[in-house]
């Protein structure tokens, strides 16, 4: 096995993903400090999610066909500049149209920058991106932790928590000036010498990327929300979702230890499934604000490595076709992610946020369906290919 190297490429994309971190994970409890100012309704709330997650399907639709005309430091940078676009238009804006457009624009740019993150962590480390991805998102929990914190002290500042939302545009700015000049791999051509549909396993692992993206992303979005309806003031809210994040973080960790051995990843997104549904319902059924809590830190806990490994599996499952997977696996996560939290907002305003969260339980149950479906696609194809 060989060497796992942090090079400059690597330290790039890591830092680069805490911005993007920042961002995905700061937005659910900005949303609802937003909502307090603008009074809508859980549905329109859902509409802000679905702009957010409308930047994921155009990304899986876009990014291979620029994967194979831009040079990979082109779509680093330029996703950076969108992304950044879309923040201005967000926390500058007033009323709903502007500051939903704003999400939009910096879902597009977030999310192409997501992707460009994980192509470049897959052309530089290869067979080991599994690790590579797992250590990425270690950041990127951190920032879990660090966006709703700083959001929640802000907002009761003079400041205010759009403060908050510029520090990640500083921070790309940073790097720009750092590594700017700094040459990013290329992978050789390859899509386009691989014609036909990509194999099963392939899109059965996308497909659980995506599910994994729609279970984090309603947790995320409406967890304050439903921690609100316990007595919470928002601000309170969005601390206590924090142990939230503080799962995450300890879950990659623990994540990127195990995958220094290879073999593992299927029984860690076993444990991970585990872990999410018992957290999950730890928290949808608690009768005390603190058992909420706990819950919230297991599945945070299960949720950390369900994405980034499921990622990894769908790459490895589609050898030299790696760009066209990775935007496959956006492209099913923004439809997910933008139908389900839309559909629980929908749900919430007829039967109440604690009904609506049925959805969770259907999502996860989804992600297991997924898991053994890919499992068996991946083991028919090792088959095929000695029988050959």
């Amino acid at each position: 096995m060989t060497r796992f190297v942090r090079g400059a490429p690597t330290v790039l994309s890591y830092a680069a993903l805490l911005c993007f971190a920042f961002w995905v994970y700061g937005y659910g409890p900005a949303l609802s400090l937003l909502r307090d100012e603008l009074h809508f309704s859980y549905t329109t709330l859902g509409v802000y999610t679905a702009a957010w997650s409308s930047g994921t399907v155009v990304t899986g639709l876009l990014f291979a066909p620029l994967a194979r005309r831009v040079p990979r430091a082109t779509l680093l940078w330029g996703s950076s500049l969108l992304a950044v676009a879309g923040l201005a238009l967000f926390v500058l804006g007033s009323g709903v149209a502007a500051t939903l457009a704003g999400g939009a624009v910096l879902g597009v740019g977030g999310t192409m920058l997501l992707t460009a993150i994980q192509a470049l962590l897959s052309d530089t480390h290869g067979e080991q991106r599994d690790r590579a991805l797992v250590e990425a998102n270690i950041g990127a929990a951190a920032c879990a932790v660090a966006a709703p914190l700083a959001l929640g002290a802000l907002a009761a500042g003079a400041l205010g928590w759009r403060a908050a939302f510029a520090l990640p545009a500083v921070a790309l700015l940073a790097l720009f000036v750092r590594y700017r000049r700094l040459p990013l791999p290329d992978p050789a051509p390859r899509d386009t010498d691989r014609p036909g549909p990509l194999p099963p396993a392939c899109w059965l692992y996308a497909g659980l990327a995506a599910a994994s993206m729609a279970v984090e992303f309603c947790l995320a979005y409406f967890g304050t929300e439903e921690l609100k309806d316990t007595g919470l003031t928002t601000g309170a809210a969005v601390l206590a979702m924090s142990s939230h994040y503080v799962g995450l973080l300890v879950g990659r960790v623990a994540g990127s230890v195990a995958t220094r051995r290879p073999g593992r990843t299927a029984l860690l997104l076993w444990a991970s499934l585990a872990a999410t549904a018992v957290g999950f319902t730890l928290f949808w059924l608690a009768p005390t604000v603190w058992v909420a809590v706990v819950g919230l830190f297991v599945a945070g806990l299960g949720i950390a490595n369900l994405y980034p490994l499921a990622v990894a599996l769908s790459l490895t499952a589609a050898p030299g076709r790696e760009d066209q997977a990775n935007s496959r696996s956006q492209l099913l996560g923004g439809l997910l992610v933008v139908t389900a939290p839309y559909l629980l907002g929908t749900l919430a305003d007829r039967v109440g946020l604690t009904w609506a969260f049925t959805v969770e339980p259907a999502l996860i149950a989804l992600c297991v369906l997924l898991l053994v479906a890919g499992s068996r696609a991946e083991r028919a194809a090792a088959r095929q290919t000695e029988g050959a």
